[in-house]
Order: structure tokens, then C-alpha cells, then sequence
């Protein structure tokens, strides 16, 4: 199958056969996600001495790709500054340049080796999770929520997930992208990043909150659209964000993670109810 045109950055069209509910066949195209790998490279060392490190290997929604370095550099404890970041350029084969991201750190900021070997290859549908990773978050202090803190309605949450499907422009053609949405505690819509990896759609969220200097995020809540894995509330934790609310389940290991660091966290929020795992002393029932 070739592809038929190129609708945008995000997404393709692609030539299909339909069978529709009548039995009737329809030649006809199908807007698809776009799915490609990125590689990760880190450079760091003196001018003299540049050093480079393949540290992840991922597969994403194409765009947004800078963002999408960062957030994952930062909550893998590799940065914790924006200004120790000197450039970010494109460094892949002439035939695909844009697969290939090199995030060169300032002379001097120092680089733990040692947490660059349990770097990895992720997939799409999710990344790692397990012992390494907790044992990473409990050593990375991160920016912890505040107790208590901030707090919305539970008549406002309810009307999340529209607010963000109705934003996501990639997923009303191909039906085949994730969601990551920030918002303010009065409701407002700060950040919206999709890609065919949740954990990448939140990195992208997480990094373009520290190019901003937003962080920590501990007056913002997050939306996911799918499900609440242990990967992505130990993202969540490591930018300060003190609710994560999921339009699907969360799982065993997620709810504990959060239990034990005082995050909310929410589940199956769809169809004006929704599912409080912890810290419901953030939520207000009228």
C-alpha cells in the first residue's frame, strides 16, 4: 500500500477497500497517525571534549519533537535546569533528518553515567515501568505536589475530556492518537500535545513546561486521554502536578506510586462521573 497524499505533519492518507454494514465495498482513503522512531543523542563534556550518548529511542507523532527531548531528559533526572540545555538540532540521515535529536547540554553540567545505561527502547503504547523506575523517583527528589493543594469542582472536571477531544485537531481526522492536556485549576486550557505514544504526549507537555520555566506545576492539573499508567504519574510527579485525572483505569501500581506522594489521581472520568483513587481532599463536591 502507497501512501496517497500528505494531509499535514501529523497524520496521512492512505488508499483502502471499505466494506461498509450493507456488505457494499468502497474504494476510499483513511486518515492515519503518522509513526515514526525518534532517536534521543545527548552531547555533553568540555568544548575540547564533546561527549554523545544515544539515551532513548522512542516511537512518536512527528512535531513538537524538542519538547518531547526535554520532558523525557528532565523526568528521567538527566537535566534539571533549562539553562543547562545550549542547543537542540536535528542530526539524522538526508533521508529522514528529523529522526535524530541531539539535545547538547552546557560545558560543564555533569552527566551521571550511570543512569544513562538503564536508558532504553520504548514503544508506543508505553514505556517502562517496575523496579528501576521507582527506584529512580524515590532517589530524584523531583518537585513534589504541595499538600492539599490546588483544589477544583468536581462539576468542572466533568467537562474536561470534551474540552480536550473537541482540542484535539490530529485525533478528529485519524481517530489514532493519545492526549495530554494541562490545565489551570479555574479550568483554562494551558497546554494540549498529542502523539501515538501516551508517555510521549505527556513528555511533550512536561518539556514545553520547562523551555517555559513553568515548572514546578503545582497550581496546573493533568488529563489524559487514555489510561493512568505507573510511567506516566511518575512524570506527573517528577513536574509537581498534584492531580492527574484519566479518562480511562489506572493501574495497581499507579494508584499506590500516587497514595505514597500525596498526588490525586482519577480515573474512567467520562460521562460526568469518574472514579477517586486518592487525594480527593483536591476535589470539590458541591
Amino acid at each position: 500500500m502507497h501512501e496517497n497524499q500528505i494531509n499535514n505533519a501529523f497524520s496521512r492518507s492512505f488508499p483502502i477497500l471499505r466494506r461498509g454494514t450493507d456488505g457494499g465495498l468502497t474504494h476510499t482513503t483513511d486518515v492515519l497517525a503518522i509513526e515514526e522512531p525518534l532517536e534521543i543523542r545527548l552531547g555533553y563534556g568540555d568544548a575540547h571534549r564533546r561527549q554523545y550518548a544515544s539515551v532513548s529511542v522512542t516511537m512518536r507523532t512527528p512535531g513538537h519533537d524538542e519538547a518531547l527531548a526535554l520532558g523525557f531528559l528532565f523526568s528521567e533526572g538527566i537535566i534539571g535546569r533549562y539553562e543547562e540545555v545550549l542547543q537542540l538540532r536535528f542530526a539524522g540521515p538526508a533521508e529522514h533528518p528529523q529522526n535524530v535529536l541531539v539535545v547538547e547540554l552546557q560545558a560543564g553540567v555533569k552527566v551521571d553515567m550511570d543512569r544513562l545505561k538503564r536508558h532504553f527502547y520504548t514503544s508506543s503504547s508505553c514505556g517502562i515501568c517496575g523496579k528501576a523506575s521507582l527506584e529512580q523517583l524515590q532517589l530524584v527528589p523531583g518537585y513534589y505536589p504541595s499538600p492539599g493543594s490546588p483544589t477544583v469542582a468536581a462539576d468542572q472536571l466533568v467537562s474536561w475530556p470534551h474540552r480536550l477531544l473537541s482540542a484535539q485537531s490530529t485525533f478528529a481526522r485519524t481517530g489514532g492518537l493519545h492526549a495530554a492536556g494541562l490545565f489551570s485549576s479555574e479550568g483554562e486550557l494551558l497546554l494540549l500535545h498529542e502523539d501515538v505514544g501516551r508517555h510521549n504526549a505527556l513528555d511533550k507537555i512536561i518539556g514545553e513546561a520547562f523551555r517555559r520555566q513553568w515548572l514546578p506545576l503545582r497550581d496546573s492539573l493533568l488529563l489524559l486521554s487514555g489510561r493512568a499508567s505507573f510511567e506516566l504519574v511518575q512524570k506527573a510527579l517528577m513536574a509537581g502536578l498534584p492531580m492527574v485525572a484519566a479518562v480511562g483505569a489506572p493501574s495497581s501500581l499507579a494508584v499506590e506510586l500516587a497514595a505514597m506522594y500525596d498526588l490525586s489521581l482519577i480515573g474512567f472520568l467520562r460521562d460526568g462521573r469518574f472514579n477517586v483513587y486518592c487525594g480527593e481532599e483536591r476535589i470539590i463536591f458541591a
